[in-house]
């Protein structure tokens, strides 16, 4: 019990106070980095979106703070041990190159946590861990600096007038709280292929969509396709 009383002490007072040494110190910012690598891993996988997760780049997230919490224990050790370090680090080249800016936030995050905690700041590390993970939770909840986000994709070929046309839009206004107009490419004829960008009322009724499309006039072939995420440029 007084152990564990003295690392919590060490824990939250170690940001003010000479860095701790020994085999119980070291165990402590292990310990300390293990946990906070846990925590900016599972926050990257809650608000992952898109195609681009890569279950390597999330253990590698979990591992990188331990990393840096040594490299930093090293460093504090022995001058010499950094300069060797700096060396080795010129000779490695990594070129394994971010497709998302998100990404490049959580590394960042988990070196700055790893170097917090190699110096034992660990209240910084914590409580600033903290609200970068809840900074992320807001993002993904509130779905901030998204925008034009339909769910599906309407596909089909046309070949009616207007009060084809009046039912066409009516239907697609009725099960779609919003409707876009994606592409439209002339055919032979008076046929027309055209794509609608929709946000579903209800997207569990895509299936009644497609047979009320069937039941117009002049509307053949039509098809819908699930999109989650709209590509953003």
């Amino acid at each position: 019990m007084n152990s564990l009383n003295s690392m919590i002490d060490t824990l939250f007072s170690s940001d003010y106070a000479a860095p701790a040494t020994g085999p119980r110190a070291v165990l402590l910012v292990l310990l300390v980095a293990f946990i906070l690598g846990h925590v900016i891993a599972w926050v990257y996988m809650w608000t992952h979106a898109g195609l681009s997760y890569s279950r390597m780049f999330t253990a590698s997230l979990l591992v990188l703070p331990m990393l840096v919490s040594i490299f930093m224990m090293l460093v504090a050790a022995n001058a010499f041990i950094a300069l060797g370090m700096l060396a080795v680090f010129t000779m490695i080249r990594f070129r394994n190159v971010l497709k998302d800016t998100r990404d490049t936030m959580f590394i960042l995050w988990a070196l700055i946590a790893g170097l917090a905690v190699g110096t034992q700041h660990f209240s910084l590390a914590i409580l600033g861990g903290g609200a970068v993970a809840l900074v992320f939770a807001y993002i993904w909840f509130t779905n901030f600096g998204a925008r034009n986000r339909y769910d599906v994709i309407i596909s089909l070929e046309w070949a009616g007038g207007a009060s084809s046309a009046d039912a066409l839009r009516g239907t697609l206004h009725r099960h779609g709280s919003r409707v876009q107009l994606a592409s439209q490419r002339e055919m032979e004829g008076d046929r027309v292929d055209v794509s609608y960008r929709l946000l579903l009322r209800d997207p569990a009724r895509g299936r009644e969509l497609l047979a009320d499309l069937r039941s117009i006039a002049g509307v053949e072939r039509p098809m819908l396709y699930h999109r989650e995420d709209e590509a953003e440029i």
